[in-house]
């Protein structure tokens, strides 16, 4: 089930008066919608459906929550399907945590003009030609503090009428632009907090991950493969959820296009077709920022491509190191010509599926 079938099934059985139980076809599908829609978000993110908790809700919704920002949301930002009262709308949107307000600003107009104008200032802070056509104000049709705090605090948003939806490659599209505007807001949410510090500005280096990984290199001088092979660690389970996902998505696509697929640590795959062997790196793309993955993809493939494989050629003459395949989250944009310079083939994924760098389509990697 996609984002428009669920959405529609939604609209269509949604009834508040049935309550909340698990028997109720509206609440059983809210409560799975992270197994109908895992497919349509992109790596790194997580949904949740919330009919109520005890009592109906009167406005039903799915979350759509980057686990790096928050999963939680009483706070901080994320993004929402949020069905009017009268079902005859559902709007995505990208909101602000409200119930996390209601200790110091209440849960009435104080708490509405909050989020309102903070709405504003984030929506301010985003490119103009990104947010085109989003800057609407939901309409909930509902008089509770919940739905009217949900209007306030949005900041862009699209709505759809449930009788009429768009394809379902439409509402991924917007999904997935949606995405990327949730990381700007994010980073705009950030210089606010900054902006907003009394004092002087205060700096802190937060490359704690880095330094960890860096200080058990500190002193390594590899003599050949092996000894660099058994001196690389497994990475961390945080890293591995996202990375794993990614991964798996691939793996079921590259394998119904002919090529086999295996994961033989520390390279994070090796896909094989006749002759050819491709050593894949798969990166998350972390922002909407691609800089940093590709540096850190680009540095492991011609690493593991020198330790790992053997001379440039074998006894017959025939090249025995792999061809090079940067893998990512999303859209590396410019930076796709810049691993083509260096050798490297490039794919990542799309609202649509997956698309890639010419070598890689001339590989059959991708169309």
């Amino acid at each position: 089930m996609g984002i428009r079938d669920l959405l529609s099934a939604i609209g269509a059985t949604y009834d508040k008066s049935l309550g909340t139980k698990e028997a109720v076809p509206a609440q059983a599908l809210l409560r799975d919608v992270g197994q109908h829609l895992a497919s349509a978000v992109p790596v790194g993110y997580k949904t949740e459906g919330h009919g109520g908790n005890g009592n109906a809700a009167e406005t039903p919704w799915i979350g759509v929550f980057d686990s790096r920002l928050t999963e939680d949301p009483k706070a901080g930002l994320y993004i929402a399907y949020i069905f009017a009262a009268d079902l005859k709308s559902v709007t995505l949107t990208l909101q602000q945590g409200v119930t996390g307000l209601s200790a110091t600003l209440g849960e009435g107009k104080r708490r509405r003009s909050y989020l309102e104008n903070r709405a504003k200032v984030l929506l301010a802070g985003l490119p103009a030609e990104l947010v085109a056509g989003w800057d609407v104000r939901p309409d909930f049709k509902s008089k509770i503090a919940g739905p009217l705090s949900y209007e306030a605090g949005s900041v862009v948003a699209r709505p759809y009428d449930v009788a009429a939806m768009p394809s379902e490659a439409a509402l991924r599209e917007d999904l997935w632009h949606m995405t990327e505007l949730l990381q700007l807001t994010a980073a705009v949410e950030e210089k606010l907090a900054v902006e907003g510090a009394s004092g002087r500005l205060q700096v802190s280096y937060a490359a704690k991950e880095y330094h960890a990984r860096a200080k058990k290199l500190d002193g390594f001088r590899p003599k050949d493969s092996g000894d660099y092979v058994a001196h690389i660690p497994e990475r961390t389970i945080k890293k591995t959820r996202d990375h794993e996902n990614l991964i798996n998505r691939f793996e079921a696509y590259i394998t119904q296009r002919g090529f086999t697929a295996s994961t033989e640590h520390p390279k994070d795959m090796v896909l094989r077709k006749g002759d050819h062997e491709w050593l894949v790196e798969a990166k998350t793309v972390k922002r909407g920022n691609p800089t940093s993955a590709v540096r850190e993809a680009v540095g492991q493939l011609f690493e593991y491509s020198h330790f790992l494989y053997g001379g440039d050629a074998d006894e017959g003459g025939n090249a025995t190191k792999p061809h090079l395949l940067g893998l990512f989250t999303e859209d590396i944009k410019a930076y796709g010509s810049y691993l083509e310079s260096l050798g490297i083939a490039s794919v990542w994924m799309t609202a649509e599926g997956w698309q890639g760098s010419p070598s890689a389509v001339s590989a059959g990697l991708v169309d």
